[in-house]
C-alpha cells in the first residue's frame, strides 16, 4: 500500500466509483451494509429500466402480485451475486432471468432483451 493511500478501518470497505469509463477510488469509507444496500438499489434501478420486465409488471402477466414478483427478482439477482462461491458467468444470470420470467410472469422473452440487459454498460459496472 502506498503511503498516500488511506487505510481501511476494521469493518469498513473503500468504495470504488467508476466515472467516465475510468476507475477512481473514493476516499470515503462505506460500511458493508451500505454497500449491500447500494447494490440492491442498483439492481432494482436497472430492472426498472428494462422494458420487457416493466411490460410484464404493468400488464400483470404474473397476476395481481406482479410488482411483488419483480421485487423478488431483485432479491434473487442480489442473492446470485452475493451467495456465489465461485466465478459468476453471464449465462447463469441469463438462465436465472429466463426462468424467473417464465415461472413468475408466464412469459418467454425471445427478443434478445435479456442478453442486452446483461451486457449493458450499466449492468456490467455492477457485475
Amino acid at each position: 500500500m502506498r503511503a498516500d493511500q488511506p487505510k481501511a478501518k476494521s469493518g469498513y470497505k473503500m468504495e470504488s466509483i467508476v466515472k467516465n469509463g475510468h476507475n477512481k477510488v473514493s476516499t470515503a469509507f462505506k460500511k458493508p451494509e451500505v454497500a449491500v444496500s447500494h447494490l440492491r438499489e442498483g439492481i432494482a434501478l436497472l430492472l426498472s429500466r428494462w422494458n420487457g420486465l416493466q411490460m410484464a409488471v404493468q400488464n400483470e402477466w404474473g397476476g395481481h402480485d406482479s410488482l411483488q414478483k419483480s421485487h423478488q427478482l431483485v432479491l434473487d439477482i442480489f442473492s446470485w451475486f452475493s451467495q456465489s462461491k465461485g466465478p459468476l458467468y453471464n449465462e447463469d444470470l441469463e438462465n436465472l432471468l429466463h426462468e424467473s420470467l417464465l415461472l413468475s410472469f408466464n412469459t418467454e422473452i425471445e427478443d434478445g432483451s435479456i442478453e442486452e440487459f446483461i451486457t449493458s454498460r450499466s449492468f456490467l459496472l455492477i457485475f
